[in-house]
């Protein structure tokens, strides 16, 4: 009379693979962004300051990474010898150059 009848349920149909995959869809989607939007740039920018540094060439006018202006005097595997004034030369790394400036920007 104030007891009811408890009665089992039937099992619930396992997830189907269209309902399962809809789970990863968005960390799948936060992931493709994240590539164009962050890794690929980065990839970019990486390639293009490898290139420059290859590229340089005795004469080239550079600033290097602490804002230093000069005109390549040398060039090494891994450094080079940069004119900041009339016969003071600095020796610095090849990936301390951050720009490559036009021809005739630095006046002696």
């Amino acid at each position: 009379m104030f007891i009811s009848n408890a009665y089992a349920q039937s099992a619930a149909a396992p997830a189907g693979g269209a309902a399962g995959l809809m789970q990863f869809l968005p960390l799948v989607l936060m992931f493709v962004v994240l590539y164009f939007i962050m890794i690929r740039p980065q990839m970019k920018r990486q390639k293009e300051q490898k290139t420059m540094i290859e590229a340089l060439a005795k004469g080239d006018e550079v600033v290097i990474g602490g804002g230093i202006l000069g005109k390549i005097a040398k060039l090494g595997e891994t450094t080079l010898h940069l004119e900041v004034a009339n016969g003071v030369e600095i020796q610095v790394q090849r990936a301390a150059v951050v720009q490559v400036l036009p021809k005739g920007t630095l006046k002696a």
